[in-house]
């Protein structure tokens, strides 16, 4: 079984281009992920992984997803060869992202970003597929709450 997990932070503002022949969307991105030790008086130290999407997915995140987001990703890990200009053979390792969510809270200036997302979600049910809008914060007025 290969599946991959990972909470982290994007490192920076999502990749989005299209494949020549047949116009697919293709999301690249790092993603930022801490330990989850420290060793005494220092600082707890990150991990970068290399993450591919395709497909709405690559889409969705290039649209809500900016620098410094925090965000669980689901996938599978993926060994690529590959030859460099020069004729040397390299190889990388990329998490296939198949689904993300939503991870931080509703940041300043997100607002609009939310209520975009909401209006498109329902009329596209491959967005909502693909993105879950379930970590959005719940409105102050407590009212409603049977407790």
């Amino acid at each position: 079984m290969n599946l991959v997990v990972l909470l982290g932070r994007t490192t920076k503002d999502i990749e989005l281009r299209y494949t020549q022949n047949s116009n697919l969307p293709v999301a690249r991105f790092t993603l930022a992920v801490n330990r989850p030790y420290a060793k005494d008086n220092e600082e707890r130290k990150a991990d970068f992984f290399n993450c591919v999407a395709f497909g709405t997915t690559a889409e969705n995140l290039a649209k809500y997803i900016s620098k410094g987001r925090q965000i669980l990703i689901e996938g599978h890990l993926q060994n690529n060869s590959y030859e460099k200009k020069d004729g040397t053979k390299s190889h990388s390792t990329d998490i296939i992202v198949n689904r993300f969510y939503f991870a931080d809270s509703k940041q300043s200036g997100q607002a609009n970003e939310q209520a975009n997302y909401q209006a498109q979600g329902q009329q596209s049910q491959t967005a909502t597929n693909d993105v879950d809008n379930s970590f959005f914060s719940l409105a102050d007025d407590d009212d409603d709450l049977p407790f």
